[in-house]
């Protein structure tokens, strides 16, 4: 036993000392860098400074400084100002319901002189002269000095973190995160702070001090966004017009029969127009007040862009909306950063949100005018007036229309209708009117091989496998389908599979790999010698004469007004025998009872050690995805044994006692596209003249720091260091290949990306796309018959991948099919 050298008893409950009391709640109020310049800056617009000036060192790894003009702190204020829970803004409880200051906990600057070395500079409006304090750990004054400093406070914080090693290196490690996001929260005081001058300026080791963002202390918001983001940016917002909610909204928010309060809320703020092109790529430029406070309000974040993607469905809008409510309605004390916020009639809030932005989106819809009035008629059959130069064509994926034709008609139309009379014009649309019905004419055809529906190709390749392979492929029936139809963003991307450099295997919609069942009992003698007959008398016909058909080109098969010749081996009992057999009811039922309880037992047994009980369907893809996860690592692939090839699409393959199939050509793709990721260099076009990209300080600094990996995607750029805040940057190359054209909206989703993940190599969405659809059209397709060797290849290359569990298109590349030892003790 070991020796307890404590006069208390063990698991005594007692008070933990002031000092570590401290330190905790200190490292639950500042989580960030965010949060420090956060609690510093609001001070000062407490203080009523109209020039805030934040500098860091080091991108605030190394010093925060936040200087301003507000009032200043009075001498008798000194000892207190840095104290825990010592505030100006509160003497009771009540007071929170009415409080309209940013702070008024006390508990930003006690936290932070625990959590870094704090000092102050102030000069009182009554001084003449500033002093300099400096505090301890615990908030306590230990140095006072006279400082020359004009009306204002500067507060200095060095090493933040530092009194907690643990978050001071994971500071240090992800200080440009930390950085972007302290930054993005700035700039959401900079929009709402009107009247104040906000600048921030950063300098990394020695070098020269730059710009973050600037404003100019406009009374106007729009001012205020123009500063930061640049001119670009207010040419697509659209001001928010407040409108009442409507009946169906009032009722889809069940506030219908209730007594609404009126003039609750008024929303004043900017949106980006629904138009496609203006919105952005992300949600990085989303800023919410209530109050002018910046908060986070997931419902209301969720239904604007909710209502947004009803219009521009593939981007996200630019928002800056401010709720003014009455201070009793609002609930502003429920986090330490004071993010997350409590509203009364919060459904009343989204209610008229939703018919407000769904009035500004309609009444900026874009509407195309048809310029057409149909001919008044009394014949279904009159044919349609078609106005030659307005006229919209539709053309469905796969038809077989002459587009050539079609063009030059109507470039010859074109130009032989210039200078023409009304009345030439009129048969003209009548010409245009015939070619259009001429080339509508024919249906159009689908084709598909017939050689992928053969019974006999069926019966050879399966005889391949070995017998483990054909129990369990025997009567599996699958569905194939190129990897587009699995992917809903296909449309940009341009890839398919069923294209003219595809393999005309794959043209077919549903392969039934099943031969056809033969009732035995109903093939006669005679029947089973004529077709054995014919098929030996194929046989020496096309070993005698090279031209003869072979049995997938055979018009036996494909003629659909005769029915196919029984070639399939099936054993045929031709002699019966009657066997008499002892039965006993009461013996049946002890056997039933019996097998009952195995196989309770074995079900029991089963769960114990069954890895892979995700089933081959697609609502269970995210649970076999997990499972495959956890139990195949990627030295399994290379122990895989090859068993055979299913369906000229899929490899069978075993490890241990589980069969897993593998699709060959979502595989592959997968492959192809990751090597495409990492290994090709994109070639630049360079641009006649510089583009101006007008991007935000925050931006051009994320730029130039990852640079090199700007130039492995093909952008390449002119930067002047000494030029002002949003002109240092110059597009001067574009990645171009083939058809593919990539453009400023693409340097900024990099830039966002770089944001979260600076250093690391990534790819816009755009050259993904492009590399997924390269990639498919270089993999195995289905329909390739491959060598065990070929088949080794592709399972290999799956070890080689992080994620090889689904194609660029969503398309799984593996699932588990049975395990041998279930199956055995059946």
């Amino acid at each position: 036993r070991g020796t307890c050298f404590s006069s208390e008893p063990a698991g005594a409950i007692r008070a933990i000392d002031k000092h570590s009391v401290h330190q905790i709640c200190s490292g639950q109020v500042v989580l960030t860098l965010a949060t420090a310049v956060k609690e510093l800056v609001e001070n000062s617009i407490d203080a009523g400074a109209t020039n805030i000036d934040v500098k860091l060192k080091e991108s605030g790894a190394e010093q925060v400084e936040v200087a301003d003009n507000g009032k200043g702190v009075e001498e008798a204020n000194f000892e207190g100002l840095t104290l825990k829970h010592h505030t100006s803004k509160l003497r009771d409880f009540s007071d929170l319901i009415h409080v309209e200051t940013f702070g008024f906990r006390g508990e930003a600057l006690s936290s932070l002189c625990a959590l870094s070395d704090l000092s102050v500079i102030t000069c009182h409006e009554s001084s003449q002269v500033g002093t300099k304090l400096v505090f301890d750990h615990k908030g306590h004054l230990v140095q006072r000095t006279p400082h020359p400093r004009q009306q204002g406070t500067t507060v200095s914080l060095q090493q933040l973190f530092s009194t907690l090693p643990v978050r001071h290196k994971e500071f240090q490690r992800n200080i440009k995160k930390e950085y972007a996001k302290m930054i993005h929260v700035l700039q959401s005081y900079c929009i709402i702070s009107t009247g104040v001058r906000i600048t921030c300026s950063n300098q990394n080791g020695q070098g020269k001090r730059s710009t973050v963002l600037s404003t100019t202390g406009s009374q106007s918001m729009r001012d205020n966004i123009g500063a930061i983001f640049g001119p670009k940016q207010l040419q697509s917002l659209l001001p928010f017009q407040q409108v009442s909610p409507t009946e169906n909204v009032i009722e889809e928010y069940g506030l219908k029969g209730a007594d609404l309060p009126k003039q609750l809320f008024s929303i004043t703020g900017f949106v980006s127009q629904g138009d496609h092109g203006v919105g952005r790529s992300t949600t990085d430029r989303q800023f919410f007040f209530i109050n002018s406070r910046p908060c986070d309000p997931l419902k209301v974040t969720k239904l604007v862009n909710e209502v947004y993607h009803m219009y521009n469905r593939h981007q996200y809008p630019f928002v800056a909306l401010n709720v003014a409510v009455a201070s009793e309605c609002v609930d502003v004390n429920v986090t330490p950063d004071k993010r997350q916020i409590f509203l009364q009639e919060e459904k009343l809030l989204l209610a008229i949100l939703k018919t407000s932005l769904i009035a500004i989106y309609e009444g900026g819809v874009n509407k195309i005018s048809l310029n057409y009035t149909p001919a008044p008629s009394t014949s279904k059959n009159t044919p349609l007036h078609v106005d030659p130069h307005i006229f919209t064509l539709i053309i469905r994926p796969k038809s077989s229309l002459n587009l050539a034709g079609l063009k030059a008609a109507f470039s010859s139309h074109y130009s032989s209708s210039s200078g023409k009379s009304s009345k030439e014009k009129a048969s003209g649309s009548g010409t245009t009117q015939k070619t259009l019905q001429s080339f509508f004419k024919d249906p159009v055809k689908t084709s598909c091989n017939s050689s992928l529906k053969s019974p006999l190709k069926y019966t050879r390749q399966l005889d391949k496998c070995s017998s483990a392979g054909k129990s369990v492929l025997d009567g599996f029936r699958y569905r194939v389908m190129s990897c587009e139809d699995t992917d809903s963003q296909k449309d940009s991307a341009g890839s398919s599979c069923n294209t003219a450099e595809a393999k005309p295997d794959i043209q077919c919609s549903d392969l039934e790999s099943s031969p056809p069942k033969v009732d035995r009992t109903s093939v006669n003698n005679e029947t089973f010698k004529e077709t054995s007959g014919n098929i030996h008398t194929a046989k020496r016909a096309r070993k005698d004469d090279p031209h003869f058909p072979s049995e997938e080109e055979s018009s036996t098969f494909s003629n659909a007004g005769e029915k196919p010749p029984l070639t399939v081996d099936a054993p045929v009992s031709l002699q019966r025998r009657t066997v008499h057999l002892q039965f006993s009811l009461a013996e049946l039922a002890k056997k039933m009872r019996r097998l009952h309880d195995q196989q309770k037992q074995r079900a029991g047994e089963e769960l114990l050690y069954r890895r892979f009980r995700a089933k081959i369907n697609p609502g269970e893809n995210q649970s076999a995805e997990e499972e495959l996860k956890k139990e195949i690592s990627k030295e399994m692939f290379k122990e895989m044994e090859i068993i055979g090839q299913f369906n000229l699409g899929f490899i069978i393959t075993k490890l241990k006692s589980d069969l897993f199939m593998i699709d060959q050509h979502a595989t592959d793709e997968k492959y192809n596209f990751e090597m495409l990721q990492q290994h090709t260099v994109l070639q630049g076009q360079k641009l006649i003249v510089p583009q101006k990209l007008h991007l935000t300080a925050v931006s051009e600094n994320v730029l130039i720091e990852n640079i090199e990996i700007f130039k492995g995607n093909g952008f390449e750029f002119l930067i002047d260091e000494d030029a002002q805040v949003m002109e240092r940057v110059k597009l001067v190359s574009l990645p171009t290949s083939k058809n593919w054209t990539f453009g400023p909206s693409d340097i900024e989703e990099l830039i966002f990306m770089l944001s979260d993940s600076p250093g690391v190599m990534c790819r816009p969405s755009r050259v993904r796309q492009m590399f997924a659809s390269r990639a498919c059209r270089k993999s195995v397709m289905i329909g390739t018959a491959l060598s065990v060797n070929e088949m080794k290849k592709l399972v290999v290359h799956m070890g080689e991948l992080e994620h090889p569990w689904n194609c660029p298109h969503g398309r799984p590349t593996m699932r588990h099919l049975a395990n041998l030892d279930v199956i055995s003790q059946y």
